[in-house]
Parts: structure tokens; sequence; C-alpha cells
């Protein structure tokens, strides 16, 4: 998935998607309506659902597992998923011990819909490993100084130095989601990020970063369910916010968003894994099943690690679109 600084058909193929995204105008002229309606295009809530409702719809629970077209309707089993988990895990100490050795370094960004798991992916993949050389980055709103620099610049102060794996939950990519869908930028930044990106995220493969990007996608009831169990989980509710809220109506305005965003950032040097997340521990394993695969480290045992569930994890029209 990853490609090497020396793989250099993958930094022309790289540069030559990222060279499509011409200039600022001709991305604006492509994505500027789209960006403008995706601010108010909404999907009403289903008859019925109502988040304050202590009771979940039971036409709705049921059918939560299997929405948005996932390949299984039931969750895997828990002895099975933890059986995986932990060989995955301590390949993932063997991961995390050569790169130590080699002074690589690793960066994974973690981007999806609001609820899709990406934060229990990140607890898994690091749950075992040396906190002195990984780190999660989750970033608040930026404040007002941050506001005044360029786009990328608080960003880049966290990226990984030798040794060094770094987990973003959520990334630069607020600005082709959340920011777009809320409101939060205008077109004309929108379209400059989105020429920009592929630039920027070139220069970090160039550089020698193995560099990963994951997309959690979920359907829409599958979604309600987790927001329906945020809201009545005294655990949980931190989770929700306002703007989790809000965008429980905007379902169609951020397929729109997404889609905009793979059409404009997956590029051969840096592109997109999509994983289905309905279930979530199946998603869980194939994060760290696509790391693990990407990366020769000694000592690797590919029997342990197994193959990518092509249902589960892909790229292209089938997944961008979901």
């Amino acid at each position: 998935m990853a490609k090497s600084s020396k793989d250099k058909n993958g930094d022309k193929n790289g540069d030559k998607a990222a060279s499509q995204n011409a200039g600022p105008a001709s991305a604006l002229s492509a994505i500027a309506p789209a960006a403008k309606s995706a601010g108010e295009k909404s999907a009403s809530l289903p008859k019925g659902f109502s988040l304050d409702d202590p009771k979940f719809p039971k036409d709705l629970d049921e059918a939560a597992m299997t929405s948005g077209g996932y390949p299984y309707d039931k969750r895997m089993k828990r002895e099975d998923f933890e059986e995986q988990l932990q060989l995955l895990q301590i390949e993932l100490v063997k991961l995390q011990t050569h790169n130590i050795k080699t002074r690589g370094r690793i960066l994974i960004l973690y981007e999806g819909r609001d609820g899709a798991g990406k934060g229990s992916c990140i607890k898994a993949f690091n749950a075992h490993l040396n906190p002195r050389h990984t780190r999660t980055v989750a970033l608040t709103k930026p404040t007002e100084t941050e506001r005044g620099q360029l786009y990328f610049q608080r960003y880049a102060a966290h990226l990984p130095t030798a040794g060094e794996i770094v987990l973003f939950d959520r990334s630069w990519y607020n600005r082709a989601g959340v920011e777009r869908v809320m409101g939060f930028c205008d077109a004309n930044q929108l379209a400059t990020f989105l020429r920009e990106a592929p630039e920027f995220e070139g220069l970090l493969v160039r550089d020698g970063i193995r560099f990963f990007k994951f997309y959690l996608s979920m359907g829409r009831e599958m979604q309600l369910k987790r927001f329906h169990q945020r809201r009545h989980n005294p655990l949980k509710q931190w989770k929700l916010s306002d703007v989790d809220i809000a965008a429980l109506e905007k379902y169609d305005a951020y397929s729109d968003a997404q889609q905009d965003m793979f059409r404009f950032t997956h590029t051969a040097i840096a592109p997109w894994l999509v994983i289905r997340s309905n279930d979530q521990r199946r998603a869980r394993l194939e994060t760290i099943r696509a790391v693990l695969l990407a990366i020769d480290y000694e000592g690797r045992d590919l029997n342990v690690i197994g193959k990518i569930d092509p249902l589960i994890a892909g790229s292209g029209p089938a997944f961008f679109a979901s």
C-alpha cells in the first residue's frame, strides 16, 4: 500500500496524479458547486428515530450491520477476534523493534465518518507498543495563531522522527470533510487544499516516511446506532459533540465530500485504503494487517498476518462510493 521513497514509478505516477489536480482555479471550478451544496444538503432522519429516545428503533437495529452494503450480517466472534488480534499485535512489536533499529518513520492517518471507529482502531494498534516511540495525534480546533499559518503547518509539527510511529486520529483531511460540510472553510480554501494535499504527501513519501491513509466507512443505520449508544451510555457521552449531532442530518453531504476527497487525493504515491467498519473488530484487524503486509521487517510471519479481506478493505469505485 505505502510506497518507498526509492519507488521511482510510484513517484512518477504520484506526481502525475497530483499534477492532474492542476491549479486552484481548475480545482475550484470542479468542486466549488459541490462544496456549496454540501453545506446545505441534508438527509432526513429515519421515521421514528430520536437521539434522545432511550429506545433505539428495532428496524434500524436489525438493518445496522448490513447497512451501506456491508458484506457480513454478524460481528466477528470475540474469541476469533481476540486470538487474531494478539497474534497481529505480536507482529506489531516486531515491526516497532525493526523501525527503531533502522530509524524508520511510519505515519498513519485514520479518517472516516463520525462514529466509524477510528479511535478503537488506533487503540488496538498501539496497545502493546513502546509509548516512547509511538504517538497518537488528535488535534483540537485550531487556535487563532494556527488559523493564520500555512494550513499544513500545525500538522507538520507532529510528523514522526527517526524510529517513531505516529497515528493521526483525524488529520489535515478535516478540511475536505467536516470543515467543508459544516461551512468552516470556503470554496477557495477547499480547492487549494485538494490541489496541495497530494503535493504535501508526495514530499513526505519522497523523504522516506512510510505513509498510510485509512478511511473507515460505515452505513447510515450503523452510524445512527453508534450515536444513539453514545448519547445514552454515560461512559461514551464525551464522544458525542455538537458537530456529531449536526452531522446526523448531513450523511449525504459527507458522502459527496468523501467522493471528491478520493477523486483529488487518491494517488499512486499516497493511496487511500477504505476499511468498511460496520464490524469494528474486523476493521481493527484489517488496518493492522495492511501495515504489516506493506513493510518488510525482521521476523515477519506472513502466515500469521494473513491476507487482506477484499470484502472489507480496498480502493476504487466500489469502496470510494460507499
